[in-house]
């Protein structure tokens, strides 16, 4: 199989299988999902969405959060990972928003990588999310299951990005992301993957070079 059948295998699986996938975060505009996506960095949408409306009730725009009190703020995100370091990247956020763009949140990678907080995959989120820019953002799924579908053979997060940016039609890279992440976290699991239930066992490699020939041998 070459890779732009598999490729095209798994785009046409995901089209008719989860063609209105989109982020789990729960937000009503580019500054709700900004705060969000700061505050799931290892972190459960789950979690994230529990808090999220305590601060948006808080703080319902970019000016409030710039004037933030650091220990009111905290009080609210205490119970998601990193409390303190991500109470410090809300309002240095805020502040250089409001500072430095307006009030207006930025939607280019380059210009949201300078927000406190805001790494290349949170920009790539942002952007993909909101303007579906075609830009892709990898996570621990999506790493995950690009390499053992075979999509990618890389070892980094931006190896991949670039390999999945290179090969996937311009106009899918926005709901890729979301086909792969949430692959990942409802099938394509890290530890003991569903592949029984898995449409896409007849192009994965991980698949066919690791489950399938040890189910034979326990079969034998």
């Amino acid at each position: 199989m070459t890779k732009k059948e598999r490729y095209q295998f798994v785009i046409n699986y995901f089209a008719l299988n989860s063609p209105d996938a989109k982020t789990e975060l729960i937000y009503d505009n580019p500054y709700q999902l900004l705060v969000a996506v700061i505050l799931s960095a290892q972190c459960t949408d789950k979690r994230v969405n529990l808090t999220t409306p305590a601060i948006f009730s808080s703080y319902p725009d970019i000016e409030s959060l710039a004037n933030a009190n650091h220990e009111t703020l905290l009080t609210l995100i205490k119970s998601i990972s990193y409390p303190n370091n991500k109470t410090n990247h809300l309002i240095g956020m805020a502040k250089m928003v409001m500072d430095d763009f307006g009030g207006k949140i930025p939607m280019t990678v380059e210009e949201l990588m300078k927000l406190p907080g805001v790494g290349r995959k949170t920009a790539n989120v942002i952007t993909s999310v909101v303007d579906k820019q075609p830009n892709m953002a990898v996570d621990t799924h999506v790493f995950r299951v690009a390499n053992r579908i075979g999509l990618v053979k890389a070892k980094t997060p931006l190896e991949t990005e670039k390999q999945l940016v290179k090969n996937l039609p311009e106009d899918l890279i926005y709901i890729a992301h979301h086909w792969l992440i949430l692959h990942g976290r409802y099938i394509c699991i890290a530890r003991k993957p569903k592949c029984g239930i898995c449409g896409l066992k007849p192009v994965c490699k991980y698949y066919q070079t690791v489950i399938k020939p040890s189910e034979q041998s326990e079969g034998s």
